[in-house]
């Protein structure tokens, strides 16, 4: 593993700023840069290199997929073999459905899945049709499958920077 990239106390600031989503203004960028005391163009400039570096992810919005009507969330969780699990794990991480995939060891031997992916849709038929198509995908070194659909929001976040 890399070490991370180095950031200072102002691109902390930044994200301390930023982390719950850039000020609704015509101006966001200048907005962030008066709590922070720098100009806009460099919370831009060190957003920017913050990005390129990995140590922000993505600049975008954040839909609620429950007010848009996607109700019928789902974790499908899938038992495939371990030597072509991470090449899996991508493919089905690059369906425009699957907000995310990841890979977890299993717990035998009541729980044998070991990847998993987020699927939306407006309904469970929907989310259904799609762990079909995550399924195919998976083709024979996929031994089983289920889904774990959500019903209810608890918490969603991502990782917080605290003072």
């Amino acid at each position: 593993m890399s070490s991370p990239a180095p950031i200072d106390d102002i691109d902390r600031a930044i994200i301390r700023a930023t982390q719950d989503g850039l000020p609704l203004v015509r101006a966001p960028y200048a907005a962030v840069g008066e709590v922070v005391g720098i100009s806009a163009d460099e919370v831009v400039t060190r957003m920017t290199r913050m990005l390129e570096s990995g140590v922000i992810r993505r600049i975008g919005a954040v839909p609620n997929h429950y007010a848009l009507g996607f109700r019928g969330n789902g974790m499908t969780v899938w038992d495939v073999d371990d030597a072509h699990a991470l090449d899996l794990g991508r493919l089905v991480g690059e369906l425009d459905f699957v907000s995310h995939a990841y890979l977890r060891p299993r717990h035998l031997p009541g729980w044998p899945y070991n990847l998993f992916a987020m699927a939306h849709g407006r309904d469970r038929a929907e989310v259904e049709a799609k762990a079909d198509t995550i399924r195919t995908l998976l083709g024979p070194h996929c031994r089983g499958g289920e889904i774990l659909f959500s019903t209810r929001i608890l918490k969603k976040t991502g990782l917080r920077l605290v003072a």
